[in-house]
C-alpha cells in the first residue's frame, strides 16, 4: 500500500488557498470617483437661502427676467385671485407687472425644509414692500427642483395674512 501521510496537509493547503482566493475584495475602486455626499437637510436650507437671496436682489433690482429664470423652465407661480402662471414668459409677465405696482422689497423667511436630493419643499414667511413701507406679508409653499446642479423654483405659492377687504 503506497503512502498517503502528505494528503492532509496537501487538502489543507488547498483549502486554505481556496478560502484565501475567495475573501479577495473583486469590487475595483477608482481613483478618479469619490463617494456621492450625503444628502443634508442643513445644507439644501442654506442653499434654498442663498437662491431667496438672489431673489430677493433681483426684485428690488426690477429684474422680471432674472426673477424668472429662478424658475425651473415649467415652472409655475401661483398668487391668490389670479391663474396660475407657467413657464418663465408668463413668470416674466406677472413680474413685470408686480414690478409696476410699485412692489420695491421682499423679505423671505425660510421656516422648514423637507425633501430629498432632487425635490425639496420649504415652508416660509414673507414681507412685501412698496418703498419703505411694508404692503402685505403671509406665507408661502415653494416647491424646489435641482436642476444642474442648483436650486430652481417648480412650483410657488403663497397667501396673505391680511385682509383685503
Amino acid at each position: 500500500m503506497k503512502n498517503l501521510s502528505f494528503l492532509p496537509k496537501s487538502l489543507t493547503l488547498l483549502v486554505l488557498i481556496l478560502l484565501i482566493g475567495s475573501c479577495k475584495n473583486t469590487t475595483k475602486e477608482s481613483s478618479n470617483t469619490s463617494p456621492a455626499p450625503a444628502f443634508d437637510l442643513e445644507v439644501v436650507k442654506a442653499e434654498i437661502e442663498a437662491a431667496n437671496q438672489k431673489y430677493t436682489e433681483r426684485l428690488a433690482a426690477g429684474d422680471s427676467v432674472g426673477l424668472s429664470n429662478l424658475y425651473t423652465t415649467d415652472g409655475k407661480f401661483m398668487m391668490p385671485e389670479a391663474p396660475s402662471y407657467e413657464g418663465r414668459e408668463s413668470i416674466t409677465s406677472v413680474f413685470s407687472g408686480i414690478l409696476n405696482s410699485g412692489i420695491s422689497g421682499i423679505k423671505l423667511t425660510t421656516i422648514e425644509v423637507w425633501g430629498n436630493e432632487t425635490f425639496v419643499t420649504e415652508e416660509g414667511a414673507f414681507e412685501l414692500f412698496s418703498g419703505e413701507d411694508k404692503v402685505d406679508e403671509g406665507k408661502y409653499i415653494v416647491l424646489w427642483k435641482k436642476v444642474d446642479g442648483e436650486w430652481h423654483l417648480l412650483r410657488d405659492i403663497f397667501n396673505s395674512n391680511l385682509s383685503h377687504e
